[in-house]
């Protein structure tokens, strides 16, 4: 049975926080709000320990397209807005940062399709 936009949302988050703490990711923080914008996951990279910006898109189909492409410009510009309210918030100066995107197809609920890009745009 589908859910919601947001049910849907929530349930990719999940899904994509299950697969970066697997995959040895420090978790910061999750859905830092500001204003009406959002990043989802703000986590650590194991290898390289950049700071990590994550948006996660999730569909149930590609009816509307790969879930990659619904990041726009104005959604990035939304994105690098809130990244940089949320280094001076916490005042981290002189750390690599990176914006990552993971994607989930739930076409078989039980077996999603996972894609991470990393540095998926600057």
């Amino acid at each position: 049975m589908k859910s919601n936009k947001s049910e849907l949302g929530k349930r990719g988050e999940q899904i994509a926080l299950e697969y970066l703490t697997q995959k040895g990711y420090e978790i910061l923080k999750k859905n830092y709000r500001y204003n009406h914008g959002e990043i989802d996951i703000i986590a650590t990279d194991p290898e390289n320990k950049f700071l990590v910006f994550v948006e996660v898109k999730t569909r149930y189909n590609l009816e509307l397209g790969d879930p990659a492409y619904a990041i726009n410009k104005k959604k990035i510009a939304q994105i690098k807005k809130i990244a940089e309210l949320y280094l001076f918030e916490n005042n981290i100066k002189e750390k690599d940062c990176r914006f990552d995107v993971i994607t989930i197809l739930l076409t078989e609920p039980e077996r999603p399709i996972i894609e991470h890009y990393e540095n998926a745009f600057m």
